[in-house]
């Protein structure tokens, strides 16, 4: 059994469901090419096309297929997994009343973990085999947890909702967390090759992507890279160290030791408006993307 983590006493004054707002929002997939300053994109693919809510998309580790999140006639949010080769969804979990958000493969590749409301509006980390089944409490005294990323099979960086929200890293095998930051924002991403994930935090009045780099022992460190675009929250990054984000309806990139963002793509032509989260394939050819449909 695993060690009891130190019980945190944050409370938040609404659901992750309610945060969302549930807006009009699609999945979809395009090809993706990086040539020097700019994003060669091919014709984007609705893969959910329908009214409501899908969105948090996430690549399983082969490419084949892609988690997201989706709220049905029934009002209920779960996990759904789309086969890129069949081009049809499934859903994963059924567990009204409870909700799941942020459907991610665990490092072993056997499980994925999600973000649970449960009955009492608690939200916790679980997880689920892949096929949606044994449904298991991941950390029992971290809540309430709004979005998280893995660092290793042991490690996962949270953000627990609060005045201000706060950002954790729980090493699973000896059950502590750690206080990284405050005021952070909802982009958690994990940075290929390296024990390290990036975040957004607020300081002077402004949104800067951050570093934190989590060595096997000893203290995590964080560095600020970089002041994010106007309207952008979400990045994704390449194995060559670029990250890409999203404002409105342009893809911009940025490298270490750029001065400034680059418009690299603009995806007003693929019929979208408000671009949000990012998810980019393990091959690196395909990206995900939510946005409303226009």
């Amino acid at each position: 059994m695993r060690a009891t983590l130190l019980v945190l006493l944050l409370t938040a004054g609404s659901s992750l469901a309610a945060q969302q707002r549930q807006p009009n929002t699609d999945v979809f997939l395009a090809s993706i090419k990086l040539k020097g300053d700019k994003l060669e994109i091919g014709k984007a693919l609705n893969v959910t096309s329908r009214p409501g809510y899908d969105n948090q998309p996430s690549f399983t580790p082969d490419g084949r297929s892609v988690l997201y999140t989706s709220t049905r006639e029934d009002a209920q949010a779960d996990i759904y997994r789309y086969d890129r080769r069949s081009k049809r969804s499934t859903r994963l979990t059924t567990s009204a009343p409870e909700s799941e958000y942020s459907a991610t493969v665990m490092p072993d590749g056997k499980r994925f973990s999600v973000i649970r409301v449960e009955r009492d509006s608690t939200q916790r980390l679980w997880s689920f085999d892949m096929s949606g089944g044994d449904a298991r409490v991941e950390i029992l005294n971290l809540k309430p947890v709004g979005y998280h990323v893995w660092i290793g099979p042991a490690d996962v960086a949270t953000y627990v909702l609060g005045s201000p929200n706060t950002l954790y890293v729980v090493k699973l095998a000896t059950g502590t967390t750690r206080l990284v930051a405050h005021d952070i924002g909802r982009s958690l991403v994990r940075v290929p090759g390296k024990r390290a994930f990036t975040f957004l935090q607020r300081a002077d009045s402004a949104w800067w992507l951050t570093l934190a780099t989590v060595p096997p022992s000893g203290d995590v460190t964080t560095e600020r890279l970089t002041r994010m675009p106007q309207g952008a929250d979400y990045v994704v990054w390449t194995k060559d160290g670029t990250a890409i984000t999203a404002s409105g309806t342009k893809l911009l990139i940025w490298r270490q030791g750029a001065a400034s963002w680059t418009e690299a793509a603009d995806l007003s032509s693929q019929g979208v408006e408000h671009v949000t989260r990012l998810a980019l394939s393990p091959d690196e050819r395909t990206l995900a993307f939510v946005a409303e449909p226009r």
